[in-house]
């Protein structure tokens, strides 16, 4: 099964700095095959051909600790497959972008949070913005010009975000596609 471990706030503002190189190496002795990893900010596909009864919650656990073993650092991993990366991308409207006039982002859910009731928890201003919720993510796309007083830049204090990790639209797009690249293999 290919798979993206998304990990939460590696080399942000110079903290948890982790090279990808080495954060390769780390997903291969850990066991996981086609190891790639996408820009800095802690995208890696791979493969696992492993039977799990829990495939996800195992994985990240044993991401974590190889992580922690080889860096020190208490990195939180969230792992999504090939089906649920599908499901993002097949709700993702084709014509949202990420550039000077629209701010798109995927904000991938962890379980805790991983349940239409979020929308009602978030600081989203009625009428600026769009928010769509699917399982295991939250899509948003706001207009640059409305974005600071969408009152989604309120979301990065609150206890909320720490259940989520942000990637948006052509990263989320990018990352899409080297999966399937991998499945392709």
């Amino acid at each position: 099964m290919i798979y993206v471990a998304l990990l939460r706030g590696i080399n942000v503002g110079g903290n948890n700095k982790i090279g990808m190189k080495q954060l390769k190496e780390t997903f291969e002795q850990a066991g996981m095959h086609k190891v790639v990893t996408y820009i800095n900010s802690g995208n890696i596909i791979f493969a696992d051909n492993q039977e799990r009864t829990d495939a996800h919650a195992e994985l990240s656990e044993i991401l974590e600790q190889a992580i922690a073993a080889d860096f020190g650092l208490q990195i939180k991993v969230l792992v999504r497959d090939m089906n649920e990366m599908t499901s993002v991308m097949q709700a993702l409207p084709s014509d949202w972008t990420n550039d000077d006039q629209a701010k798109s982002d995927v904000l991938f859910l962890w379980d805790e949070m991983n349940n239409v009731d979020i929308l009602e928890k978030l600081p989203l201003k009625p009428g600026i913005g769009t928010l769509i919720y699917v399982p295991g993510a939250l899509l948003y796309s706001v207009s640059r010009e409305e974005a600071t007083r969408s009152g989604m830049n309120k979301l990065a204090g609150s206890k909320i975000y720490s259940y989520m990790t942000v990637r948006n639209v052509n990263t989320t797009r990018k990352i899409y596609a080297l999966m399937q690249a991998a499945a392709e293999e």
